[in-house]
């Protein structure tokens, strides 16, 4: 028997929405106004004030990290946020279904991964995202990143002149505004050379002219100490605040 054809098929729903309409659209579902929206991304994502506005006027969307962390955050699924395809919210009974990888937490923040040479030009006028998502990144957990300044770096360890402690592939992170003490390690750059290094900190005192000498120092014996100082000029970029050892690959 032929039965009359009184359902329609339901019409897929094409989203209309922006990508900035959609985060505009989380942000007001969390009550937040729209003048603390941009300072509130860079504060949340640790990006730059250009970069978080950027994605609020629809000029470019963040990456899959921070897509997925975004998701995480305004608990909504992350296809739906990349392209706006139903539904918005998340299974209450399976939050994580899309993915087996569980995000970290959403206060975690990234640091650039940098070169030496890029460590030797680096300063307080660095903006570290200011290159994009092309720049590598490491991530730090939030009890560390709530006593990082805005400008600390990360720096994967090159050579065999801070073994054994530091080995080759070793990365350790640095705060440009912790002023080191005696015994801490710290990134430096001579100004005759291309490259930064990384040295244990000697702080010599001041000279005739009141000039500060300070040592460089390898913990291989192996290698020559280096100095700054009046003869040899350079500065401290940062200081050393934690070292990462992978053990297996």
């Amino acid at each position: 028997m032929n039965l009359p054809n009184t359902i329609k098929a339901m019409p897929i729903r094409h989203d209309k929405l922006t990508f900035a309409q959609r985060l505009n659209e989380c942000m007001d579902d969390l009550g937040m106004k729209p003048r603390g929206r941009q300072a509130w991304l860079k504060d949340r994502f640790g990006v730059s004030q250009p970069t978080a506005k950027g994605w609020l006027d629809d000029d470019f969307m963040p990456d899959r990290t921070k897509l997925v962390r975004m998701a995480a955050e305004f608990g909504v699924r992350l296809e739906w946020l990349i392209t706006g395809q139903e539904p918005k919210k998340l299974s209450v009974a399976s939050p994580m279904a899309e993915s087996s990888v569980i995000p970290g937490a959403v206060d975690m923040r990234e640091i650039p991964l940098v070169s030496y040479v890029e460590a030797g030009v680096w300063s307080d006028s660095n903006d570290p995202y200011a290159r994009g998502d092309g720049m590598e990144a490491i991530g730090v957990d939030p009890d560390l990143a709530a006593h990082l300044s805005r400008v600390a770096f990360a720096l994967k360890i090159q050579g065999q002149s801070m073994e054994p402690e530091f080995q080759q592939g070793d990365v350790i992170i640095v705060d440009p505004n912790v002023a080191p003490r005696p015994g801490d390690f710290v990134v430096a750059k001579l100004d005759d050379a291309e490259k930064a290094t990384f040295k244990k900190y000697r702080d010599r005192g001041l000279d005739r002219d009141g000039n500060r000498m300070i040592e460089l120092a390898p913990l291989n014996p192996d290698f020559p100490t280096l100095f700054i100082d009046a003869d040899r000029p350079g500065r401290i970029i940062g200081t050393m605040i934690e070292h990462r050892r992978r053990r297996r690959f």
